[in-house]
């Protein structure tokens, strides 16, 4: 499988280390994936090993949330150098949630992650988690007109205000869709 992918320039995703520790983070370094996910219980070796490779650790601390579980260790991963994603795990098992917004405030709240640490896990490091990195994620020339604009006063408010949505506007291929906290009556771009 590993060769088929390194033929079609597919690079390895591995869910990793959720519930017990068992070398996913060690893995994924050894197998040059692009992400390991989950990472609860990744060990320090792993984590060193991610850092050396460029692995990308996406954190999904709702999981952690919703199965009473000690999130993962953001601090440790960001101190060794491993660049960290976050995201929902929108799971019904494990992590029922669709809101970013509260994933950014468990971030903050139970992993320790600064405010600009989580809007960077949210936007250039989640890019690259995808491999999409050259099209979204940044506020660049050429990259796609995706921009969502928040009635706050700073982006700290983001990860201070939890379990409420301070979305004004969303820009989707340089198209507004949500105007004033609305959803407006235009055809939404796909892709």
């Amino acid at each position: 499988i590993l060769e088929a992918g390194k033929r079609y320039g597919l690079k390895p995703k591995i869910h990793a280390d959720e519930i017990v520790q068992f070398g996913g983070a060690e893995l994924a370094a050894k197998v040059g994936a692009v992400s390991a996910d989950h990472l609860l219980q990744a060990s320090d070796e792993g984590i060193k090993q991610m850092a050396k490779n460029g692995v990308i650790a996406v954190l999904l601390p709702g999981t952690a949330f919703f199965l009473m579980e000690k999130p993962a260790n953001a601090r440790k991963m960001i101190e060794a150098g491993v660049p960290v994603a976050l995201s929902t795990d929108r799971n019904p098992g494990s992590s029922p949630t669709e809101s970013l917004p509260f994933i950014m405030n468990l971030a903050c709240l139970t992993m320790k992650m600064t405010p600009a640490e989580v809007l960077t896990a949210c936007t250039i490091n989640a890019a690259h988690a995808i491999g999409k990195a050259d099209e979204v994620g940044s506020i660049e020339v050429g990259k796609k007109g995706d921009l969502v604009l928040f009635d706050a006063p700073n982006y700290q408010t983001l990860q201070y205000n939890y379990a409420v949505n301070l979305v004004d506007t969303v820009i989707k291929k340089g198209q507004v869709i949500v105007e004033g906290g609305a959803l407006r009556d235009v055809p939404v771009p796909t892709t």
